[in-house]
């Protein structure tokens, strides 16, 4: 549909027959309004963003083409405006301002609505946040339109989005509910968003102390139910819920934000809904609540002030509420003072500051706008006065050229000038508007009203309208007014179905002429009135919606209507249908609309259901009845909704509008569109109303919710088209030229006059009626108070009644006497008819004079009886539904059915179990159990018979192990038999088996005690099967007993009546609680309500009565063996224990008086009735028992539940935190591999720019040396960048001060660089005798350095934020570390508690009640440390404890026989340490004799004396060998002293001659000296250079020798120290 509507659209375009132009858009701004400079604000409106000039007030207009637009933003250094559209998958448009051009056009991937645009105050940045259903933040940049960053937050609606106007990387997003603070951190090209939720205070201003809800430190301990958990843990959470889970009582409602605002210290001051005000710091993001300074007068009502805006000032905020007050906050550290700054007629809600902070834009909740300027002077200048509601109807004032009215739901009426939009006048009705139209034949205006009124208003002077008139014509509110073409007469259609007739003249008093009864759901009405014609053509359109039709009525009025009203319409005013020629239609399809053309031969139609233009022919023939048309032509437009048509003021064009928000203007004639404009969109429900002027320039489009109207003029008209329009607007005027100068004239003396027209409909009723009328003539008349507004129908009415009864008073009063004779004549015939026989007798009915009106109330209360009698039915049928799910529920599914058994005189009641019937999964469970119980029980006996189980290992002899057998053999008896106690129950006194049971101290796995919880339920069925069984017992014997005792009553009644005694015999019988199936049946007793009976069947029911008695007297015959059978039986019921335990003992009847009213007596008897309670609550704990085990089961159960889901939340827990921890390591290396590669360009970088330089003298080492010192001098030099100046009254208006980090800024800083080096590039700027072409190549050297050098200061800006980045996301994976080292430590912890609590188990344990008496009274309550284990242990340990014993009474017998060998013992060992002592003294003596090598080697060795031989013999040959060698080498240096005695003779030689050269030299060193003197110090400055430069060299050289030394030094040093430790004796102590 939307593609097929734009080809249209260009299709149109592109034939260029005819188009329309936006002139003007008046609307006003529901959503914030913003400055886009100092002097200009913008607001949304509808399919418009209007601009409106602060100054001169002018209006400028950007249209959405895509629809309604959506929420707006404004960047002020940029100028530039972004808007959002509304279709599915929106767009941001940017538009730089006050070009209007699109910027550019960002695409996001959100499917329906953005809800927040934010621009920052420095940079290119753009926020933005949508609504369902991804709750998406994003961060653009709108330059480049690419997503920086953005992220999800699911569910969260938030209100108020801004970025801190000191630092575009953060953003704080409020919402009713919280404060988020985000930070984007930006890595190179990479951007990340960080959030910081800000923890709000309590309602009452105090501050919440929030636990760690996933590491609670603080939980108690309980030693006897087990670990005590985290209420997620309890409430089985496992996932990230279980994170933030709170239980309700824990919830606690916080301070509700409404408004926000940054300060220049990145502080945030926010205003909550309960009129506190907040500081969030900045830095650590702390919340503090300011306290307010209280110093209003106590009877100031405004003392709470709850700020719908915030705007930060210096020294405070300004705030605003909804009393209509702008507030000043002074702020002085935690304190506040609050001062009246504004006060402005209307709620404000929102302000905003100019952006040189000079103005103060206020906003009102109706959506005026005011300008407060600061000053000297301050001034309030309002911009806008906005309307009371969106516009409800809108026309154009004759001749639709200069003025145009609107109309409000409130009744507020405007009047805009047609040139530029402004509002000329306005006139409040304080009414409840419906619609407005405005007469073609006089400066006058109608207003339909809900009510049901019509206002009519002087428009002759638009400066100043006035109501002149008011007629109210029903009580019906007034939903259509339509003048016909001519201006003649006003139609009103209302909602009850009445079309009145209103002469349109302002010299007529506007007369209602009558009205025309039609259905009430009018949709539309249609007139043709033409110039040559004497009548005029009115077309109703109605809907059948109980037929799915429309239907059509058409009626004619002639031109001469207000002489002749009276005889066209009847006495009520009801116009008769034959004399206006009102015939009917119906077309089988609904229609939304419908317009008769001007030739009254066609009707053309709007489908409602299907996209559909049709025109239908009409019969050119009159008919009776209803006429049903056929569609004749049928095109189908391109609008969908249910759409209106209206015809142009020349019947030429076909105007179509719909929900889509598109125009069309058609030919009438062959219904094709030659314009289209879309001034609306759907989303504000398309378009409401469209009229247009008398020649066809203008139309009026207003909306129908967006509030806007849209003022369209052609841009290209056929020629064709428009000369139609003209002429017919020429003919139409002068024919109505001398109409129009009469009726202004009558409205200009008129307004003039200082009295005003009076109504003929507005008066009051004050005349008394004078008739002589009768009782029946009063109640035919409306009892109307005399001062009540009565409407013309009804004052119609009432004239027409009064003269019926004026007319026909004798004739009534005949009848009405005729009607009593007649009354007392059928009296009189009814009395007879009493009186006669059955035969004759008449029915009631048949005395009746109007048979018909008898019939029909006849078959009214017949149908009134099925009704009645069907809605019981179902009323019945409801509750017997109900009551058979009861039934089924609570009866028949019951196995055994709940009954109680009563004692005779005793007040007790025993009741039995109710039971139902096992399932089969239950059985399938319990068989499941028992077979898994058997094959246990059978495994345990192999193993035994296998393995021989021996509880202690003794050291006895063979004699005692008989003993111990036989104490074993007795221990596995007790075991077998074990009391009641240690089962903790007493099943087995009631004949159950319990042996499958397991023990209660080997209950630690899950599946264990599930299969314990079956069994037990197996034991307590039971348990109840064996009572119930007891229970029917008894029942049966009551039964017996009863049976017997009725038996005897009737021998005892026998004897009291033959001794005339009146005595009452006792009859027992069956309590409804003993036969509860008596509830189920009802009684012919319990029926309140007296049954009917026919005749036939009472006499039937009688004879049945005495045949079933005489049948029972018959059948009874001698039962005397029953009656001996009861004499036997003794008469009394004997009561067993266990009934006893089901008894209900009524408390006495005196308990409900005070204790101090009760007698001895009573009081005896209340101690005995406490006696009883006590006694059977006792036997009944023993039933108890078995429940009791299954709840402790299932409590350890539940705990166990609770410790696995604790145990799988922090399990995923450390899988979502080591997900985390991985993404974090992958966000550190490639934030490492991105730092690295961003180093390696900077330092590329910033060696390439010390290469240029470096590089610098050899560029132009061809030119002299003094011009390159020249060059570089200028090559280092720099352009001066002025500082902008901030005047000083703006530095201290602007709280801000000069935003940083501003790219426009840098942009701006890097422009005026480049400027000044194209000044210092100048040609004037060359040094002297430089050539030109080394200038161009000098300056464009110094430009390439200057640019590489700004390229190194953003590369340096970037490094430093990259590795602050770096250092963030190293901080973040050590915090996650040490979170999954704080899960793996809770997880050992739990898993130690669930080890501690499988092992410590809750076991029951009967004891015996009663008192124990105690020697002294030394108890201990505490017995945490206590442990509780089976008796065989202690049994087996004190067997050991014997045993033991034993032994050691052994080992005393021995240690007596070896006692006598100690002493001899110890004698021996101090003669043995004697010896040892000596024996050490001699070895230390040996150690310490000095024994050297040779010593040592001579002793070793055994053939010492040749060892020696052998070394003498090889130090000679070495002594000879050396000899040898040194006569050789002095042989050699003789030879080579020789060879330098000859060497020296020549270097003399060569010296002599090098010093006659040397005396040359120096001669011509001295001449140079002189000649240097002369040339100056620069060659002694190079030559001193020099020297230092040599002698530095000459430094470094030593330095390393020395060092080269220092090493070989240390390297001999360790040598000697290890040949001196090789050589060094080393004798140990031994």
């Amino acid at each position: 549909m939307a593609q097929s509507r734009e080809l249209e659209e260009r299709h149109l375009a592109n034939t260029g027959s005819a188009s329309l132009s936006v002139r003007w858009v008046q609307g006003f701004p529901k959503q914030d309004v913003h400055f886009v400079n100092d002097s200009t604000i913008c607001y949304p409106s509808g399919n418009f963003v209007i601009f409106i000039n602060i100054e001169t007030k002018k209006k400028t207009v950007l249209q959405c083409m895509n629809g309604i637009v959506g929420v707006v933003a404004t960047n002020i250094p940029y100028e530039v405006v972004a808007f959002s559209d509304r279709k599915l998958k929106p767009l941001i448009y940017v538009y730089s301002f006050p070009e209007l051009t699109r910027r550019t056009k960002l695409k996001g991937n959100v499917l329906l609505d953005y809800t927040l645009l934010s621009f920052s105050y420095c940079g290119t940045y753009l926020a933005s946040y949508s609504s369902l259903p991804e709750f998406e933040f994003a961060v653009w940049n709108w330059e480049s339109s690419v997503i920086l960053c953005k992220k999800s937050q699911l569910g969260v609606d938030v209100s108020q989005m801004t970025f801190n106007p000191m630092n575009w990387h953060q953003l704080c997003l409020s919402s009713p509910s919280s404060v988020t603070v985000w930070t984007v951190e930006r890595s190179n090209e990479e951007h990340y968003l960080k959030a910081k939720s800000i923890k709000l205070p309590m309602e009452d201003g105090s501050i919440f102390d929030e636990k760690d809800l996933i590491f609670p430190s603080s939980l108690p301990k309980d030693l006897i139910y087990g670990p005590v958990l985290p209420m997620s843990a309890i409430a089985g959470l496992v996932g990230k819920e279980a994170e933030t889970f709170r239980p309700k009582d824990d919830l606690y409602p916080l301070l509700h934000p409404t408004m926000h605002c940054w300060t220049p210290t990145n502080d945030l001051y926010v205003g909550c809904e309960e009129g506190h005000l907040l500081v969030i710091n900045g830095e650590n993001w702390k919340v503090t609540i300011l306290n307010k300074i209280e110093d209003r007068l106590p009877m100031d009502e405004r003392n709470f002030i709850s700020p719908a805006t915030l705007v930060y000032q210096k020294g405070g905020v300004l705030a605003s509420g909804i009393d209509g007050f702008v507030y000043s906050f002074i702020i002085k550290d935690s304190y506040y003072k609050v001062e009246d700054f504004l006060q402005v007629e209307e709620p404000v809600e929102h302000l905003m500051f100019s952006p040189n902070y000079k103005s103060l834009l206020i906003q009102t909740d109706k959506g005026s706008v005011y300008i407060y300027t600061f000053g000297e002077e301050p001034t309030l200048n309002k911009i806008l006065e906005a309307c009371d509601g969106k516009f409800q109807s809108v026309d154009f004032i004759t001749p639709g050229n200069k003025h145009c009215m609107t109309l409000t739901h409130s009744g507020e009426v405007c009047i805009w000038s047609m040139e530029d939009g402004a509002c000329v006048s306005r006139i409040y009705l304080k009414i409840s508007a419906t619609v407005l139209a405005c007469s073609p034949s006089s400066f006058s205006a109608a207003v339909g009203t809900v009510g049901g009124s019509v206002h009519y208003l002087d428009l002759w002077d638009t400066k100043s309208p006035q109501a002149i008139h008011k007629a109210f014509v029903s009580e019906s509110s007034v939903q259509h007014l339509l003048y016909d073409q001519r201006g003649m007469y006003l139609l009103v259609g209302t909602s009850e179905g009445y079309i009145f007739v209103i002469n349109a003249n302002p010299s007529s008093m506007f007369q209602i002429l009558g009205f025309v009864e039609v259905d009430k759901d009018i949709l539309q009405i249609s007139t043709v009135s033409l110039l040559d014609s004497d009548i005029v053509k009115v077309m109703v359109l109605s809907s059948l919606p109980q037929t799915g039709r429309s239907k059509l009525q058409i009626f004619t009025l002639p031109k001469i209507l207000p002489q002749v009203s009276t005889s066209i319409a009847d006495q009520r005013g009801r116009m008769i249908d034959e004399i206006i020629h009102k015939f009917l239609y119906e077309i089988e399809h609904p229609l939304s609309s419908a317009v008769l053309d001007f030739k009254s031969k066609r009707v053309y139609g709007f489908c409602k259901e299907v996209p559909y233009i049709c025109s239908y022919l009409l019969p050119e023939q009159g008919h009776s009845g209803i006429c049903i048309l056929k569609p004749h032509q049928k095109v189908q437009c391109k609008h969908y909704g249910p759409g209106m048509l209206s015809l142009s003021p020349h019947g030429s064009w076909l105007l179509s509008r719909a929900k889509c928000g598109t125009l069309c203007i058609r030919d009438i004639n062959t219904l094709e569109t030659f314009v289209s404009c879309r001034s609306h969109s759907h989303q504000g429900h398309g378009i409401q109303s469209v009229r247009i002027s008398l020649d066809g320039q203008n139309i009026l489009v207003n909306g129908r919710e967006d509030g806007t109207l849209v003022y369209l003029r052609w841009r290209r008209l056929g020629g064709i088209l428009s000369t139609e329009t003209l002429n017919y607007c020429q003919q139409l005027l002068t024919i109505m030229s001398n109409t129009m100068a009469e009726e202004n004239n009558y409205l200009s003396m008129a307004q003039s006059d200082s009295s005003s027209l009076v109504s003929v409909s507005e008066h009051t009723i004050n005349e008394n009626v004078s008739l002589s009328i009768d009782s029946s003539q009063e109640a035919l008349l409306l009892q109307v108070d005399n001062t009540k507004e009565i409407p013309w129908i009804q004052q119609k009415n009432q004239e027409a009644l009064r003269m019926e009864i004026k007319l026909f008073s004798n004739k009534r009063r005949e009848i009405k006497t005729g009607m009593k004779e007649l009354a007392k004549t059928v009296l009189n015939m009814m009395e007879e008819n009493e009186t006669v026989d059955n035969i004759a007798k008449l029915e009631q009915r048949e005395f009746g004079l109007d048979l018909e009106e008898l019939e029909r109330l006849h078959d009214e209360s017949e149908e009134e009886i099925e009704k009645i009698k069907k809605d019981v039915e179902m009323h019945n049928l409801a509750k017997r539904y109900l009551a058979e799910l009861i039934k089924e529920e609570c009866w028949n599914s019951m196995a055994v059915k709940g009954r109680a058994l009563k004692c005779f005189h005793i007040p007790c009641v025993v009741e039995n179990f109710p039971m139902k019937e096992r399932t089969d999964e239950e059985l399938k469970k319990l068989k499941r159990v028992l077979q898994q119980k058997k094959i246990e029980t059978e495994c345990l006996k192999l193993r035994k018979e296998i393995v021989e189980f021996q509880p202690t290992k003794t050291l006895v002899k063979k004699h005692h192990e008989e003993d111990d057998e036989e104490e074993e053999d007795d221990v596995a008896v007790k075991d077998t038999n074990l009391p009641n106690y240690m089962f903790g129950s007493q099943s087995t006194d009631f004949g159950i088996h319990a042996s499958l049971l397991s023990s209660q101290l080997e209950l630690h796995s899950r599946e264990e005690k599930i299969n314990q919880i079956i069994l037990l339920k197996d034991i307590i069925y039971k348990v109840k099967t064996a009572f119930n069984n007891e229970f029917d017992a008894a029942y049966k014997q009551k039964e017996f007993e009863i049976a017997r005792i009725k038996e005897r009553n009737v021998r005892i009644q026998e004897i009291i009546l033959d001794l005339e005694l009146q005595e009452p015999v006792w009859q027992p019988e069956f309590d409804d609680h003993e036969k509860p199936e008596r509830t189920l049946v009802v009684e012919n007793s319990e029926i309140a309500a007296q049954k009917y009976v026919n005749p036939w069947r009472k006499v039937k029911a009688e004879l049945t009565a005495v045949h079933i008695l005489e049948e029972g007297l018959l059948a009874r015959g001698p039962d005397t063996r029953r009656r001996a059978l009861m004499d036997m039986m003794g008469g009394v019921l004997e009561v067993k224990k266990e009934d006893i335990l089901r008894m209900v003992i009524p408390p006495p009847a005196f308990i409900a008086k005070p204790d101090a009213l009760w007698s001895e007596e009573e009081k005896k008897q209340f101690r005995d009735y406490e006696k009883k309670v006590k006694d059977l609550n006792e036997e009944r704990d023993k039933y108890r028992k078995e429940e009791l085990k299954i709840n402790n089961l299932m409590f350890s159960l539940l705990l166990d539940e609770e410790i696995n889901s604790r145990e799988t939340f922090l399990n995923n827990y450390l899988t979502r935190k080591q997900e985390e921890k991985d993404q974090t390591s992958e966000a550190i290396k490639k934030a490492r591999e991105d730092l690295d590669v961003y180093k390696e360009q900077y330092d590329n970088l910033l060696a390439e720019d010390k290469v240029l330089d470096r590089s610098f003298k050899k560029e132009f080492s061809e030119i002299p040396t003094h011009q390159v010192d020249m060059l570089y001098k200028l090559f280092k030099r720099r352009p001066r960048i002025p500082k902008p100046k901030v005047h000083s009254d703006a530095a201290s208006t602007v709280p801000f001060g000069e935003r940083p980090e501003s790219g426009k800024l840098n942009k701006d800083a890097f422009a005026q660089l480049m400027k000044g080096m194209d000044d210092m590039d100048n040609i004037n700027n060359m040094p002297e005798g430089l050539d030109p072409s080394v200038w161009e190549h000098f300056c464009m050297t110094r430009r390439v350095k200057v640019e590489n050098e700004q390229k190194v200061k953003q590369k340096a800006a970037g490094l430093v934020e990259m590795v602050a980045f770096l250092r963030r996301r190293v901080e973040e994976d050590d915090k996650v570390q040490q979170e999954i080292e704080k899960v793996f430590q809770e997880l050992i912890l739990l898993q130690e508690e669930k080890v501690k609590f499988q092992l410590n188990l809750t076991i029951q344990i009967l004891l015996k009640q009663g008192q124990v008496e105690l020697e002294n009274f030394q108890l201990f309550l505490e017995y945490s440390d206590a442990i509780l284990i089976n008796k065989h242990i202690i049994e087996d340990l004190n067997s050991v404890i014997r045993s033991q014993g034993h032994k050691k009474v052994t080992s005393m017998m021995e240690s007596k026989d070896i006692h006598k060998g100690i002493f001899q013992i110890e004698w021996e060992h101090k003669k043995m340490e004697m010896e040892m002592e000596d024996l050490n003294q001699k070895a230390w003596d040996i150690q310490m004799l000095f024994f050297s090598r040779e010593r040592q080697k001579y002793l070793s060795e055994p053939n010492y004396e040749t060892l020696i031989a052998v070394q003498i013999g090889i130090m000679e040959e070495t002594i000879a060998v050396l000899d040898k060698t040194h006569k050789k080498n002095v042989e050699n240096c003789k030879n080579l002293l020789k060879k330098l005695v000859k060497f020296g003779n020549q270097k003399d030689v060569a010296n002599y001659t090098l010093s006659c050269n040397l005396r040359e030299e120096l001669v011509a060193v001295s001449e140079r000296k002189d000649i240097c003197h002369a040339l100056g110090p620069k060659l002694t400055c190079e030559k001193i250079a020099k020297k230092r430069y040599e002698n530095m060299m000459q430094q470094q050289k030593l330095t390393n020798i020395s060092k080269e030394q220092a090493e070989q030094i240390l390297i001999l040093q360790a040598e000697v120290e290890r040949l001196r430790m090789k050589t060094f004796p080393a004798l140990v102590p031994m």
